[in-house]
């Protein structure tokens, strides 16, 4: 005959289930890793950035996302206003600025 007789398996002995729970291990062991790899760091990065935005105050340099350079002269709730020169004033959201320089890189012309 052209078909094979079918034969029932016999059923699987009491701890069958660690064969089950030994396929999900390379699973959680990436989501393990992605989790070192890029979120905790991500998380960390968000925390520095937020400190660093909250601790901002009046004479402060600092470098926005546009990389304008400027010396902050008033600090609002969301807002931020930077002397770029003397004279000259603008106002921008807290989040645009990227880091704070050390106190005397920016030259007064």
């Amino acid at each position: 005959m052209l078909i094979s007789n079918a034969f029932a398996q016999s059923a699987p002995a009491a701890g069958g289930d660690a064969g089950g729970l030994m396929s999900f291990i390379p699973l959680i062991l990436m989501f393990v890793v992605l989790y070192f790899i890029m979120i905790r760091p991500q998380m960390k990065r968000q925390k520095e950035t937020k400190a660093m935005l909250e601790a901002l105050a009046a004479g402060d340099e600092v470098i926005t996302a546009g990389g304008i350079l400027g010396k902050v002269t008033a600090v609002k709730d969301q807002y931020v206003t930077l002397e770029l020169i003397p004279g000259t004033e603008v106002q921008m959201q807290k989040n645009a600025v990227t880091s704070v320089l050390p106190k005397g890189t920016i030259k007064s012309v």
